[in-house]
């Protein structure tokens, strides 16, 4: 009797390595986190602790900005999220001098990125 419930007990345990390999990669922001500090501050380092701080705060600001989006296209009765609604989000969800910045740093990066195909 002990060895069939030492066999469920090991192959409980497979399984629960199995499903434990196959969560994958967790996507993050650090990596382009990283290169925007180097490009601003070159000899100033930043700790994990930080890194996921800013990772959290990355991934908030993006969820916001797309959930404002595909509100803004659902009221216009459109299944599609285009630059038009990204922009309307972020002046929406921006107060002010920054919501103007970011719309004018985000144009510049789309007409950079339409340049060069």
């Amino acid at each position: 009797m002990k060895s069939a419930a030492l066999k469920v007990t090991n192959m409980e345990k497979r399984t629960a390595k199995a499903s434990h390999k196959l969560k994958g990669k967790r996507q993050t922001y650090a990596t382009y986190i990283y290169r925007v500090l180097r490009q601003v501050h070159p000899d100033t380092g930043i700790s994990a602790k930080s890194m996921g701080i800013m990772n959290s705060f990355v991934g908030d600001t993006f969820e916001r900005v797309a959930s404002e989006a595909a509100k803004l296209s659902l009221y216009n009765k459109r299944r599609t999220i285009t630059s038009r609604e990204i922009q309307t989000a972020v002046r929406l969800l921006f107060a002010g001098e920054l919501g103007k910045h970011a719309v004018s740093e985000g144009t510049e990066s789309v007409a950079k990125c339409t340049s060069s195909k």
